[in-house]
């Protein structure tokens, strides 16, 4: 910064005004490393300062789980039906999937408010790529989807899942990579609206085909052909699957229950390996990511 000191005699222009030089960084992948750490610091401490939303995205699967669960298993247990597995236990896994997706889908909705209130305005103008922001939303998203997912993971044993470490991991993991691919389809679906009331109500419609389509509260055997094709065309699907599997290697049952309650997704007759599932979430997750960055490079 430089200021001007000279006394100006009498009928001289009037001083010029302090000048203020401004450096602005050069851009380069430091700065945007940058800029996504600052985006996804931004949204764990929305995250954690909003207690009811906290509260509020853990009703809807307890209840799921705990009322649903408990109440389809006393069903079962009464009509003599595959009485040796909690439905519980079942659905557990897909309660899993639905506690990250409603997080992840909010946590995109946040890009919306902040067309709002004008704040996205002004991260556009900031000295970094549109793209950095879009990454760090992303895995910003993902991580608190995940975290609130870990609260479902604690209440492994009231489902009769054991709380072994190695299943703990695996279904943190798998929940990242689905909460990842989830929160890029939400913000791509909010770089274009610009009021929140529509951006939900398209979440809403969006939501509840893909959570009743994923397996998340049946098993996807002995399906009508038609609900079957739309099983296998739902992204939710690839990222269930691998939940459940993950739940049921750690379960003692027999190979009769397990093709029943865990028979995997088939693809005409071809039983889908976990670890293509697993890169087929991780791809959609990448792609719908991309679209959302070029989305945002035509954002005013």
């Amino acid at each position: 910064m430089t200021r001007s000191t000279r006394a100006d005699a009498p009928g001289t222009a009037a001083p010029a005004a302090d000048v203020v030089r401004v450096r602005v960084p050069e851009p380069g992948l430091r700065q945007d490393a940058r800029a996504v750490k600052i985006v996804l610091h931004r949204e764990l401490i929305r995250f954690w300062r909003d207690k009811l939303r906290m509260v509020s995205g853990l009703v809807q699967p307890v209840l799921w789980l705990l009322v649903m669960g408990t109440g389809l298993s006393n069903l079962m247990a009464s009509g003599g039906a595959h009485g040796d597995i909690d439905l519980k236990t079942f659905i557990f896994p897909g309660v899993c999937a639905m506690s990250v997706m409603f997080t992840a889908m909010f946590s995109a909705g946040s890009i919306v408010w902040d067309r709002e209130f004008g704040f996205l305005r002004e991260m556009l103008v900031a000295p970094v790529s549109r793209s950095s922001i879009v990454v760090g939303k992303c895995i910003g998203g993902a991580l608190v989807a995940t975290l609130q997912g870990a609260v479902i993971v604690a209440l492994a044993g009231l489902a009769g899942v054991p709380y072994d470490p190695v299943l703990i991991l695996e279904l943190l993991g798998l929940m990242f990579l689905g909460a990842f691919a989830l929160t890029g389809f939400g913000v791509m679906m909010a770089a274009r609206i610009k009021q929140m009331q529509s951006f939900f109500g398209l979440m809403q419609m969006a939501m509840m085909p893909m959570m009743f389509l994923s397996g998340a509260l049946y098993p996807l055997n002995g399906l009508p052909a038609w609900l079957t094709v739309l099983t296998r065309f739902n992204p939710l699907t690839y990222a269930v699957d691998p939940l459940r599997q993950a739940v049921f290697s750690h379960l003692d049952l027999t190979p009769a229950l397990r093709r029943t309650f865990d028979p995997g997704v088939t693809w005409n007759g071809w039983v889908v390996p976990v670890w293509l599932e697993i890169l087929i979430v991780v791809g959609m997750g990448v792609v719908l990511m991309g679209v959302a960055i070029v989305e945002f490079r035509h954002t005013d």
